[in-house]
């Protein structure tokens, strides 16, 4: 934010869009840190309203919580996209600010699992259907109302301020939660994670107040004088066959890429240092935070960039990048981070032996399936312990066991059993299996002494990077790609579906592929895989949209 400072003629924009661009911004960083605290609490989360189930499937449910965040959020594109081109775009996303501030800060008094049993995981994922919804209609209408004030030739500029949001509310949230659970020490865990989503009443308010002192954006009011604002934005926007091409290009073209190698750079690799690695984390916190801090200032640069040669190629060159390189990427953070897991797998390597018929793909959006197979409670252990395996087919209807070394230990078919006799038998299973595992040189955690903290931040700032090419100009190439008259609600729909959907699910997904074939790296395809389908439609079906007028 340190370029609002400047002197006109030096940052390019003068001062009555400088104050747009910082208005638009603040709000969008508090609405950021609000959703990203959630997802950076989420194993804190599952302590605390999902204890009534086994620690794995506790942890499985708090993710889908988080991603239930996420699924909603086309719905609100549909909602506050409609109302932003039917009434205005300021009022629409002052309403969208109010509704994720204060769901976000009654989630800091909401009573946990032991006190009010099922009753707490119920409310918890309607407060974050509540955030999704509300985050569905932010981005378009902050997106939209900067490039629409912002003058030919430097909407690349401009709505790339709005992209270093996203990632400033990360790096925010992250400052709270390291400041926080530092001082509380062992407390944060037990209440003092409530105090970041508690916090969020004194952001709204400044948010709400910033957003308060906006006028509406100059193209809405000549529409608005002209009489041509659309009457039916879903209809033009979704049942007429010209638009609604250009909106699935736009979502398979541009924003399902961008999402995945958005996620994968921040939370994936976050998720991939503490809960696959088990670096500590605060120092996870700090490498992520650092490299954020690093790479931050490159979403200017990429935005200003794609007003000279192009959006298009910015963001499908960061698509292909990350897909050419995450895997090695991801293996030089596992050697750098947890070297002790390398050297386990190579002098006693890990097989699953097992029916494949019981074992099973454990991705369950919806939170209703039960993996209770040998098979089933010997992998998820395994992921969960981040160890990698191979697997070995045995005769149908055999108990799954678990080969370490040498020896083996036999798993838990917990098909026959009650839940709390499941919950019991797993225990004990995971109980032995950590003690073998540890005999084999495996590690609980990551051994600091052992880590090699600047290589690992320079592996995370190139992940930050290649986020900002794909994000930072990604808002004016959307906003030039559609009408004004149906602006913001053709847009909000491919941005949420490619970051609530594709995006939003990347750590489930990649969990699930990891348990199922004990590769650690395995949950890496499905990010490779989008990127690589955006890049091919995108270069052979999406325009270059930099000398668009938008008016």
């Amino acid at each position: 934010m340190a370029a609002t400072n400047l002197p006109a003629y030096e940052s390019g924009i003068d001062s009555v869009h400088r104050r747009v661009i910082l208005a638009s911004s603040l709000g969008t960083v508090f609405e950021w840190y609000d959703f990203y605290l959630y997802g950076s609490l989420a194993a804190v989360m599952s302590r605390q309203f999902f204890s009534g189930v086994n620690e794995t499937t506790g942890f499985i449910f708090a993710l889908l919580a988080f991603a239930a965040g996420f699924a909603v959020r086309p719905f609100g594109a549909l909602v506050f996209g409609r109302l932003g081109d039917l009434v205005g775009r300021k009022y629409t996303f002052l309403i969208t600010i109010v509704i994720m501030g204060l769901s976000t800060a009654l989630i800091g008094v909401l009573p946990s699992y032991a006190q009010v049993g099922v009753t707490a995981p119920v409310i918890l994922v309607a407060l974050r259907l509540l955030q999704g919804l509300a985050l569905g209609g932010e981005y378009g209408g902050a997106a939209t109302y900067v490039a629409e004030h912002a003058p030919h030739g430097r909407r690349g500029l401009y709505t790339s301020w709005i992209q270093t949001t996203a990632t400033i509310g990360l790096f925010l949230s992250l400052l709270v939660i390291l400041f926080t659970r530092s001082f509380l020490g062992d407390s944060f865990d037990t209440w003092g994670w409530r105090i970041p989503f508690l916090a969020s009443v004194v952001l709204l308010a400044i948010s709400v107040y910033i957003r308060l002192q906006l006028a509406e954006s100059p193209v809405f009011l000549e529409m608005k004088q002209a009489g041509t604002r659309s009457k039916a934005p879903l209809t033009e926007s979704f049942a007429r066959w010209g638009n609604l091409r250009i909106v699935l290009l736009a979502l398979f073209g541009a924003t399902a890429g961008e999402a995945v190698v958005w996620y994968a750079g921040q939370f994936y690799a976050l998720f991939f240092l503490t809960q696959v690695l088990k670096v500590a984390a605060q120092p996870a916190n700090l490498l992520i935070a650092a490299a954020l801090l690093i790479g931050t200032p490159f979403f200017i640069v990429f935005g200003w960039l794609s007003d000279r040669i192009g959006r298009k190629w910015i963001v499908l060159a960061g698509c292909l990048l990350a897909a050419l390189t995450y895997v090695p990427i991801f293996k030089g953070i596992t050697h750098y981070a947890n070297p002790a897991i390398e050297r386990a797998a190579a002098t006693a390597p890990v097989t699953v032996v097992a029916d494949p018929a019981g074992c099973s793909f454990q991705f369950d959006p919806v939170g209703k399936s039960r993996f209770v197979s040998s098979c089933d409670v010997a992998k998820t252990a395994l992921a969960k312990a981040g160890v990698p395996y191979s697997n070995e087919a045995v005769p149908r209807g055999s108990l799954a066991r678990v080969r370490i070394g040498a020896g083996e230990i036999q798993s838990v078919e917990g098909g026959s059993l009650s839940a709390g006799a499941f919950k019991a038998a797993s225990g004990e299973f995971n109980k032995a299996l950590a003690a073998r595992l540890k005999q084999a040189g495996y590690p609980g955690k990551a051994d600091p002494a052992q880590s090699n903290y600047p290589m690992l931040l320079v592996l995370l700032v190139i992940l930050v990077l290649y986020v900002t090419m794909v994000y930072g100009p990604i808002a004016a190439w959307l906003v030039e790609l559609f009408p004004a008259r149906i602006r913001y609600t053709s847009l909000s729909l491919p941005y949420h579906i490619g970051n609530g959907w594709f995006g939003g699910f990347l750590p489930t997904v990649s969990f699930a592929l990891v348990a199922l074939t004990g590769d650690i790296y395995y949950g890496l395809w499905y990010p490779i895989i989008v990127a690589v389908i955006t890049v091919v439609v995108g270069a052979l079906f999406l325009p270059e949209t930099k000398d668009r007028a938008i008016r």
